[in-house]
């Protein structure tokens, strides 16, 4: 089979106009970025608005391995395996970020004849969306320092200041950091950082807003730190918000992008989904979902991590209610959480691995079980999507679907990856069949549930603990946050994507083991509580000019105090 660059160069792509009108936007409403993307202005949703909404599927997977089970590539393959059966589907994925391009992972761009074309503009740049979150984010925490240099009226303390800087490249050696050595003119020194900017909490915010006045909302109320009597201290406060929205009103609208069959794809923000919701933007999907009659986004890594967090989180900010949801498995993953081999990123998977043996899939199957039931406690008809290899066997594919059988679960094999569209059109039919299902979609907890319950319901129903453990430090956090006024916040819980437990040794689905919760942050400005369990990194969640405050989006959307 061709390199996935091949296939991307020798795609026929239809003009972007053209791809628009096939939703129903009109040209007036494409803003091109040259001839490979364009940006989708936000008055389409109200435009769209009177169209009937497509039925709205989220592809998830079992818990994967280091090398991936093809979540994009089957979300790029469902959507144009709906073409085949005679539907139209767009298509609404996530951006790729710099760093996992140029690591072991590479790009968000699908692969082989499932992919979103041309591949090297979607992982390189893009339209620049990132490099905006980075420039915002950091203007941010420039102004928290200047702020600290012109007399800090807020009082922050500089030993309880949460917000850190972000770049788009893994850079070990910026991860923690000295600011502010040389002299009162070079700043206060202070311990900080750097991470990875779609890590940023800006992106998280981007991906939830709903409207540019949300977006600019959202904004002001991140708290970057705490003063010394430990009340919060926004963006608004430090008058950063306003700016931070004028660098991301371009970043805000969706870009519009094709697949290898000419199927529209909405690619906009690229929260993580260890640490954030792990989401597409809102705004393409309340844009996608009024574009055809199958609206296919995906949710980062298994159902524990980005399902939930689009069932509890995405959806409650956008008010759509799901369909149907794709749980994606490989023969490979299934024999990796039997416990029985070792599989590293970057290195060829073990020789008995690839030998036939089905009893290898069954010892694994207690994880996609698991993450069946936890589609299942939100109300959602799931559908098994076995992405097949050339390496599988039939008796272990004919495995898996036995497993979906005896779950009462509708499967199929899918070839997109080498047939493009053809090879998914039975699974585009098995979830079509889902989408007819009655749906009784529920969220997992109540908003008024006390966020330590929330974070328990998570660990017992999502990860099957028997509770949680909170570090003393995490209970006077969560006190802090209720008394803030957090407390009706829904919960991203921060943890290793490589086990269902907070151990990524311990495959398959275990038991008899309690949620560590270290520490609890709030990030205010996305809308979510997340608790850190395990050793992870944190989300945060060069000078500046204090003309910077006065720079805002005035109500029509229109840049003011610009001098």
């Amino acid at each position: 089979m061709p390199s996935n660059l091949e296939i991307s160069r020798n795609a026929v792509r239809k003009p972007l106009t053209e791809v628009a009108a096939d939703m129903g936007i009109g040209p007036d409403l494409v803003e091109p970025y040259g001839s490979t993307a364009a940006k989708i202005s936000l008055d389409a949703v109200p435009e769209l608005a009177p169209r009937p909404p497509a039925r709205y599927v989220v592809v998830s997977s079992i818990t994967p391995t280091p090398l991936g089970e093809g979540k994009t590539t089957t979300t790029v393959g469902l959507g144009q395996g709906f073409g085949h059966v005679g539907k139209r589907a767009v298509v609404a994925i996530r951006q790729s970020s710099m760093g996992p391009t140029f690591g072991i992972k590479g790009g968000a761009a699908g692969g082989g004849y499932s992919q979103v074309v041309p591949m090297e503009a979607m992982n390189l740049h893009l339209t620049g969306d990132l490099h905006a979150v980075g420039s915002a984010h950091n203007l941010l925490a420039a102004m928290i320092d200047n702020h600290l240099h012109k007399g800090n009226a807020t009082d922050l303390d500089p030993f309880a200041i949460t917000w850190r800087r972000v770049l788009d490249v893994n850079d070990r050696d910026l991860r923690h950091i000295v600011t502010g050595l040389g002299g009162r003119p070079d700043g206060i020194p202070r311990e900080t950082g750097f991470d990875i900017t779609a890590a940023s909490e800006v992106m998280a915010i981007l991906a939830l807003s709903t409207s540019l006045r949300d977006l600019r909302a959202r904004l002001g109320r991140i708290v970057v730190g705490y003063d010394r009597a430990g009340a919060p201290v926004t963006a608004e406060r430090i008058k950063a918000a306003g700016a931070m929205c004028v660098q991301l009103r371009e970043a805000l609208k969706p870009n519009l992008m094709q697949t290898v069959e000419q199927t529209p794809v909405l690619v906009h923000c690229g929260p993580f989904g260890n640490i954030a919701h792990g989401n597409s933007s809102v705004l393409a999907d309340l844009i996608g979902i009024r574009g055809g009659d199958y609206l296919v986004t995906e949710a980062g890594f298994g159902a524990d991590m980005g399902a939930e967090r689009f069932f509890n989180i995405k959806c409650r900010a956008s008010g759509l209610v799901p369909d149907a949801a794709v749980v994606v498995v490989t023969v490979r993953a299934l024999k990796a959480h039997s416990g029985r081999y070792s599989v590293v990123a970057g290195k060829p998977l073990p020789d008995e691995m690839l030998a036939e043996n089905p009893d290898d899939v069954y010892a694994g199957a207690a994880n996609l079980r698991k993450h069946l039931a936890n589609i299942a406690a939100h109300g959602v008809p799931a559908v098994v999507a076995v992405n097949a290899f050339d390496t599988d066997f039939d008796s272990e594919q004919r495995a898996i679907l036995d497993i979906a059988a005896e779950e009462g679960v509708r499967a199929a094999v899918s070839t997109h990856v080498a047939e493009g569209g053809k090879g998914a059109a039975e699974l585009a039919d098995v979830v079509a069949a889902a989408c007819d299902e009655p749906s009784t979609f529920t969220h997992l907890y109540p908003d008024d549930l006390p966020l330590a319950d929330k974070i328990d319901t998570i660990a017992r129903r999502m990860y099957g603990a028997d509770g949680i453990e909170l570090s003393p430090t995490a209970r006077r956090q969560l006190d802090t946050y209720t008394r803030c006024g957090f407390g009706s916040l829904p919960v991203c819980v921060a943890k290793t994507h490589l086990s269902l437990s907070a151990d990524p040794s311990r495959k398959g689905a275990p038991s008899g083991w309690r949620l560590p919760v270290r520490e609890v942050r709030a990030s205010a400005g996305a809308g979510f509580v997340y608790p850190i369990c395990g050793d992870m990194r944190t989300m945060p969640g060069l000078s500046s000019h204090p003309a910077a405050e006065n720079i805002d989006i005035d109500e029509a959307g229109q840049v003011v105090g610009l001098a």
